[in-house]
Protein backbone atom coordinates (compact mmCIF):
# COMPACT_ATOMS: atom_id res chain seq x y z
CA UNK A 1 0.00 0.00 0.00
CA UNK A 2 1.27 3.45 -0.93
CA UNK A 3 -0.78 5.52 1.50
CA UNK A 4 -3.64 5.29 3.95
CA UNK A 5 -5.82 7.83 5.74
CA UNK A 6 -7.62 6.62 8.86
CA UNK A 7 -10.46 8.65 10.39
CA UNK A 8 -8.94 11.92 9.16
CA UNK A 9 -10.87 15.06 10.07
CA UNK A 10 -10.00 18.69 9.48
CA UNK A 11 -11.82 21.81 10.62
CA UNK A 12 -11.33 25.53 11.00
CA UNK A 13 -12.67 27.89 13.65
CA UNK A 14 -14.64 30.82 12.32
CA UNK A 15 -16.45 33.31 14.53
CA UNK A 16 -16.54 30.83 17.42
CA UNK A 17 -17.95 28.10 15.18
CA UNK A 18 -16.23 24.93 14.08
CA UNK A 19 -16.49 24.48 10.33
CA UNK A 20 -15.72 20.94 9.14
CA UNK A 21 -13.67 20.65 5.95
CA UNK A 22 -13.09 16.89 6.10
CA UNK A 23 -15.04 14.42 8.24
CA UNK A 24 -13.78 11.02 9.23
CA UNK A 25 -12.05 10.18 5.95
CA UNK A 26 -11.00 6.56 5.49
CA UNK A 27 -9.14 6.07 2.26
CA UNK A 28 -6.27 3.99 0.94
CA UNK A 29 -4.24 4.02 -2.26
CA UNK A 30 -2.22 1.14 -3.67
CA UNK A 31 0.81 1.64 -5.90
CA UNK A 32 -0.31 1.91 -9.50
CA UNK A 33 -3.86 3.12 -8.71
CA UNK A 34 -5.46 5.89 -10.77
CA UNK A 35 -8.08 7.53 -8.56
CA UNK A 36 -10.52 10.30 -9.42
CA UNK A 37 -11.98 12.43 -6.61
CA UNK A 38 -15.29 14.04 -7.54
CA UNK A 39 -17.91 16.14 -5.82
CA UNK A 40 -19.56 19.56 -5.93
CA UNK A 41 -17.67 22.78 -5.20
CA UNK A 42 -16.89 23.11 -1.50
CA UNK A 43 -17.11 19.36 -0.86
CA UNK A 44 -13.49 19.19 0.33
CA UNK A 45 -11.80 17.77 -2.79
CA UNK A 46 -8.85 20.17 -2.89
CA UNK A 47 -8.48 20.02 0.90
CA UNK A 48 -8.24 16.23 0.74
CA UNK A 49 -5.67 16.46 -2.07
CA UNK A 50 -3.63 18.97 -0.07
CA UNK A 51 -3.70 16.70 2.99
CA UNK A 52 -2.52 13.74 0.89
CA UNK A 53 0.14 16.00 -0.65
CA UNK A 54 1.32 17.06 2.82
CA UNK A 55 0.68 20.72 2.00
CA UNK A 56 -2.06 20.83 4.62
CA UNK A 57 -2.24 19.40 8.13
CA UNK A 58 -5.34 17.90 9.75
CA UNK A 59 -6.82 17.86 13.26
CA UNK A 60 -7.63 14.23 13.91
CA UNK A 61 -6.74 10.83 12.51
CA UNK A 62 -3.72 9.07 11.04
CA UNK A 63 -1.93 9.31 7.72
CA UNK A 64 0.59 6.70 6.61
CA UNK A 65 2.70 7.16 3.47
CA UNK A 66 5.17 4.42 2.48
CA UNK A 67 4.92 3.01 6.02
CA UNK A 68 5.80 6.36 7.60
CA UNK A 69 3.37 8.04 9.99
CA UNK A 70 3.03 11.44 8.33
CA UNK A 71 1.05 12.94 11.24
CA UNK A 72 4.02 12.26 13.54
CA UNK A 73 6.73 13.62 11.24
CA UNK A 74 8.40 16.98 11.63
CA UNK A 75 7.70 19.58 8.95
CA UNK A 76 11.16 19.08 7.43
CA UNK A 77 10.75 15.31 7.05
CA UNK A 78 7.30 15.75 5.56
CA UNK A 79 8.69 18.22 3.09
CA UNK A 80 11.48 15.79 2.11
CA UNK A 81 8.98 12.96 1.56
CA UNK A 82 6.84 15.22 -0.59
CA UNK A 83 9.77 16.45 -2.69
CA UNK A 84 11.15 12.98 -3.17
CA UNK A 85 8.02 11.08 -4.14
CA UNK A 86 5.28 13.48 -5.26
CA UNK A 87 4.53 15.68 -8.23
CA UNK A 88 1.74 18.22 -7.80
CA UNK A 89 -0.29 19.77 -10.61
CA UNK A 90 -2.13 22.81 -9.27
CA UNK A 91 -5.15 24.47 -10.80
CA UNK A 92 -3.48 27.85 -10.43
CA UNK A 93 -0.10 26.73 -11.84
CA UNK A 94 2.09 27.87 -8.90
CA UNK A 95 4.92 28.70 -11.29
CA UNK A 96 7.63 31.04 -10.00
CA UNK A 97 7.24 34.32 -11.90
CA UNK A 98 10.89 35.34 -11.49
CA UNK A 99 12.16 32.16 -13.17
CA UNK A 100 12.04 31.25 -16.85
CA UNK A 101 10.14 28.19 -18.04
CA UNK A 102 13.42 26.27 -18.18
CA UNK A 103 14.36 27.27 -14.62
CA UNK A 104 10.84 26.45 -13.32
CA UNK A 105 11.17 22.97 -14.81
CA UNK A 106 14.58 22.50 -13.26
CA UNK A 107 13.37 23.25 -9.71
CA UNK A 108 12.21 19.72 -8.71
CA UNK A 109 15.49 18.29 -10.00
CA UNK A 110 17.53 20.45 -7.63
CA UNK A 111 15.94 18.65 -4.66
CA UNK A 112 16.93 15.29 -6.07
CA UNK A 113 20.68 15.69 -6.47
CA UNK A 114 20.82 15.40 -10.26
CA UNK A 115 24.04 16.83 -11.68
CA UNK A 116 23.95 19.72 -14.11
CA UNK A 117 24.21 17.68 -17.32
CA UNK A 118 21.46 15.28 -16.17
CA UNK A 119 19.25 18.27 -15.38
CA UNK A 120 19.90 19.78 -18.82
CA UNK A 121 18.99 16.51 -20.54
CA UNK A 122 15.78 15.99 -18.54
CA UNK A 123 14.65 19.59 -19.12
CA UNK A 124 15.35 19.25 -22.87
CA UNK A 125 13.36 16.00 -23.01
CA UNK A 126 10.31 17.37 -21.25
CA UNK A 127 10.30 20.63 -23.24
CA UNK A 128 10.23 18.45 -26.31
CA UNK A 129 7.53 16.12 -24.98
CA UNK A 130 5.20 19.06 -24.27
CA UNK A 131 6.08 21.00 -27.44
CA UNK A 132 7.23 24.02 -25.42
CA UNK A 133 10.88 24.21 -26.57
CA UNK A 134 10.21 27.64 -28.08
CA UNK A 135 8.99 28.93 -24.69
CA UNK A 136 11.96 27.84 -22.57
CA UNK A 137 13.41 31.34 -22.03
CA UNK A 138 10.10 33.07 -21.42
CA UNK A 139 8.72 33.97 -18.00
CA UNK A 140 5.32 32.60 -16.84
CA UNK A 141 3.61 35.99 -17.26
CA UNK A 142 4.50 35.90 -20.97
CA UNK A 143 2.55 32.66 -21.46
CA UNK A 144 -1.16 32.02 -21.95
CA UNK A 145 -3.11 30.19 -19.23
CA UNK A 146 -3.01 26.96 -21.22
CA UNK A 147 0.76 27.21 -21.73
CA UNK A 148 1.31 27.90 -18.02
CA UNK A 149 -0.77 24.81 -17.22
CA UNK A 150 1.36 22.69 -19.57
CA UNK A 151 4.54 23.96 -17.90
CA UNK A 152 3.04 23.19 -14.47
CA UNK A 153 2.24 19.63 -15.57
CA UNK A 154 5.68 19.17 -17.14
CA UNK A 155 7.27 20.36 -13.89
CA UNK A 156 5.23 17.84 -11.89
CA UNK A 157 6.39 14.99 -14.13
CA UNK A 158 10.03 15.88 -14.71
CA UNK A 159 11.51 14.14 -11.66
CA UNK A 160 9.58 10.89 -12.24
CA UNK A 161 7.49 11.01 -9.05
CA UNK A 162 5.92 7.89 -7.56
CA UNK A 163 2.65 9.75 -7.00
CA UNK A 164 1.08 12.51 -9.07
CA UNK A 165 -1.57 14.69 -7.43
CA UNK A 166 -3.56 16.72 -9.93
CA UNK A 167 -6.14 19.37 -9.02
CA UNK A 168 -8.40 19.92 -12.07
CA UNK A 169 -5.39 19.27 -14.35
CA UNK A 170 -7.18 20.16 -17.58
CA UNK A 171 -9.19 23.08 -16.19
CA UNK A 172 -7.43 25.75 -18.26
CA UNK A 173 -6.72 23.74 -21.40
CA UNK A 174 -8.66 23.44 -24.63
CA UNK A 175 -10.25 20.05 -25.26
CA UNK A 176 -7.41 18.78 -27.48
CA UNK A 177 -4.71 19.74 -24.94
CA UNK A 178 -6.87 18.33 -22.16
CA UNK A 179 -7.17 15.01 -23.90
CA UNK A 180 -3.41 14.89 -24.53
CA UNK A 181 -2.73 15.48 -20.84
CA UNK A 182 -5.15 12.74 -19.80
CA UNK A 183 -3.51 10.37 -22.30
CA UNK A 184 -0.11 11.28 -20.82
CA UNK A 185 -1.42 10.45 -17.33
CA UNK A 186 -2.85 7.16 -18.63
CA UNK A 187 0.53 6.25 -20.15
CA UNK A 188 2.40 7.14 -16.93
CA UNK A 189 -0.11 5.09 -14.96
CA UNK A 190 0.60 2.11 -17.23
CA UNK A 191 4.27 2.54 -16.35
CA UNK A 192 3.39 2.25 -12.66
CA UNK A 193 2.98 5.87 -11.56
CA UNK A 194 0.13 6.32 -9.06
CA UNK A 195 -2.24 9.18 -9.88
CA UNK A 196 -4.90 10.94 -7.81
CA UNK A 197 -6.86 13.62 -9.63
CA UNK A 198 -9.58 15.99 -8.51
CA UNK A 199 -11.95 16.59 -11.41
CA UNK A 200 -15.40 17.92 -12.30
CA UNK A 201 -15.26 16.12 -15.61
CA UNK A 202 -17.01 12.76 -15.94
CA UNK A 203 -14.89 12.16 -19.02
CA UNK A 204 -11.61 12.67 -17.15
CA UNK A 205 -12.87 10.58 -14.23
CA UNK A 206 -13.30 7.64 -16.62
CA UNK A 207 -9.51 7.46 -17.00
CA UNK A 208 -9.29 6.42 -13.36
CA UNK A 209 -9.71 2.90 -12.03
CA UNK A 210 -11.64 4.13 -8.99
CA UNK A 211 -13.87 7.13 -8.28
CA UNK A 212 -14.21 8.62 -4.79
CA UNK A 213 -17.22 10.90 -4.30
CA UNK A 214 -17.08 13.61 -1.65
CA UNK A 215 -20.00 15.56 -0.22
CA UNK A 216 -19.70 18.09 2.62
CA UNK A 217 -16.25 16.75 3.57
CA UNK A 218 -17.32 13.09 3.75
CA UNK A 219 -16.83 10.20 1.36
CA UNK A 220 -20.22 9.05 0.10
Amino acid sequence: MLLQLKNVSKWVQSGGQKISLLKDINFWVNEGDFISIMGPSGSGKSTLLNVIGMLDTFNEGEYTFLDQSVHKLREKHRSNLYKQYMGFVFQSYHLIDELTVKENLEMPLLYKKYNSSERKALVADILDQFNIVGKKDLFPTQLSGGQQQLVGIARALIASPKLILADEPTGNLNSKQGEEIMETFKELNKQGVTIIQVTHSEKNAQYGSRVINLLDGSIV
